[in-house]
């Protein structure tokens, strides 16, 4: 049986000090989660001002959610859909012209359920050139998306995507291979 009273919260070592997680936390809720600010530009900017890498042609609607900017590194060409949740505890990595649809989660961490102390678990993703996360899609820790992969709509993925494959289901399996039209 679990036995959440013996949970011992992790020591994140965070190299951010507590100031400036509490102000993360405040400058978030107040233009991130926001409907009311969809300037991409100032965006870009405080997330770069908190630790994010971030490169050119980012964009990011209304209401996204980021745990901790300074584990965050976006190529160029990025967009990010309203309501997508980037739970980051650990380092979240996307690549060129990746497209994250609304509602999209990214998680970063889960608890090991056969340890009675319910242990938290933390694994990178990766997220490389060219992927596309459809909208309302759960990318699962410690995850490799590699190029050109699509995972779709409402997918929930557990384990690395093969290049240049189609993903749905839950949990997601390749259902066909993506190819460009000329």
């Amino acid at each position: 049986m679990t036995d959440l009273s013996v949970y011992k919260k992790p020591d994140f070592k965070e190299k951010e000090s507590p100031i400036r997680s509490i102000l993360w936390y405040i400058v978030s809720h107040l233009i991130f989660t926001n409907y009311l600010f969809p300037f991409y530009g100032i965006k870009k900017s405080i997330l770069t001002a908190f630790g994010a890498k971030i490169g050119n042609g980012f964009v990011i609607k209304p209401c996204v959610n980021i745990k901790f900017p300074w584990k965050l590194e976006v190529g160029n060409h990025v967009w990010i859909g309203e309501k997508v949740w980037i739970d980051n505890l650990g380092q979240v990595k996307i690549g060129n012209h990746v497209c994250i649809s609304q509602g999209a989660t990214l998680l970063t961490g889960n608890h090991n359920y056969r340890s009675v102390s319910f242990d938290l678990i933390i694994k990178p993703i990766v997220i490389e050139d060219g992927v596309w996360i459809g909208a309302k899609a759960v990318v699962a820790p410690g995850v490799i998306c590699k190029t050109n992969a699509v995972l779709t709509l409402g997918s929930i993925l557990t384990g690395d995507m093969e290049a240049d494959a189609i993903y749905q289901g839950n949990p997601a399996f390749i259902k066909k291979d993506r190819q460009f039209n000329s």
